[in-house]
């Protein structure tokens, strides 16, 4: 064997772990979720597993389109009939922890740091902090020109510094307020704005429902990152309707096909850098018609 021959295998080996390493790192990790699916097809809790195939469902008591997978495995959710409120279950349907509330409709919710969960209420329209016996230990209120009760808020989030960010769906707006309520922040001009979230950097990512897209904006209202049908026309995105910022940097879009069914992906797994690059879809059309809010499960 002579000295070329010996020098390409001494490359080759030294660069073949490498490349393994590289093929692997690009190869998106397979995703268990749990989603609500609303519209045409029934509503109801649904569990996918790393394959895609149905492993749990669970029928909420009333209209039920957001949720929150809790760390010991249970799920919370708001409900929207009558009564109304905001019920913790386990991964199997057992009840444990229901609030029910005197506002006309509830569909936000959070369990938050302390053990106490943040609701979203509808007429009168605020975020109430209630403990885990259900007892109401602080309102916010929040504003909203919306007069109808159904559209009023949608997903809430208590910030590191105390305050509320709300997504207000019927008005189109994004606002941040302080425990009393007064406006410290707002984005408006959005459509059907279901979900917010607070970004370390300060940033604030904001789900733009029917104007199909996902965008980033700074504190003083920049856009600075977008995501929108343009980006992926064959994913047909019709309502960014959920948001999920991943432990690998991706963010997972919930797309709410409503009067679109039958095509393109319902959860997109999307990298938040200039590239867009969509790693990740899920788009299972036999087993759901649309889903409002999607979740990767260990995340």
């Amino acid at each position: 064997m002579n000295t070329t021959t010996h020098l390409f295998i001494a490359i080759l080996a030294f660069a073949l772990p490498f490349s393994m390493r590289s093929s692997a790192a690009d190869t998106p990790a397979k995703r268990r979720l749990l989603f609500t699916e609303y519209g045409k097809g029934p509503n109801r809790i649904v569990e996918l597993d790393g394959d895609g195939k149905l492993v749990w469902e669970f029928k909420p008591p009333s209209t039920t389109v957001i949720f929150q997978a809790l760390p010991n495995g249970n799920i919370l959710f708001g409900y929207g009939g009558q009564p109304t409120g905001v019920r913790e279950i386990t991964s199997r349907g057992e009840k444990v922890f229901d609030y029910v509330s005197k506002s006309h409709q509830v569909f936000g919710c959070e369990r938050l740091a302390n053990g106490n969960t943040l609701v979203a209420e509808q007429e009168p329209c605020q975020a109430v902090e209630v403990n885990p016996k259900g007892e109401i230990v602080h309102v916010t209120p929040l504003t909203t020109n919306v007069k109808g009760f159904h559209l009023q808020v949608r997903n809430v989030h208590k910030l590191a510094n105390g305050n509320i960010l709300a997504a207000h769906e019927g008005e189109g707006a994004v606002r941040e307020v302080d425990p009393q309520g007064k406006v410290v922040w707002e984005y408006t001009g959005v459509t059907n704005t279901g979900e917010a979230q607070r970004l370390a950097n300060g940033n604030t990512l904001i789900c733009c429902g029917t104007q199909k897209r996902l965008i980033e904006v700074t504190p003083d209202k920049q856009i600075v990152w977008e995501f929108s049908d343009k980006d992926a026309p064959d994913l047909n995105i019709t309502w960014v309707s959920s948001l999920q910022q991943l432990k690998n940097g991706n963010l997972l879009i919930g797309n709410f096909m409503r009067g679109k069914e039958g095509q393109g992906a319902h959860a997109i797994e999307v990298t938040h850098d200039k590239e867009k690059r969509v790693v990740w879809k899920w788009d299972d059309h036999s087993l759901i018609k649309s889903l409002t809010t999607v979740r990767a499960l260990r995340e």
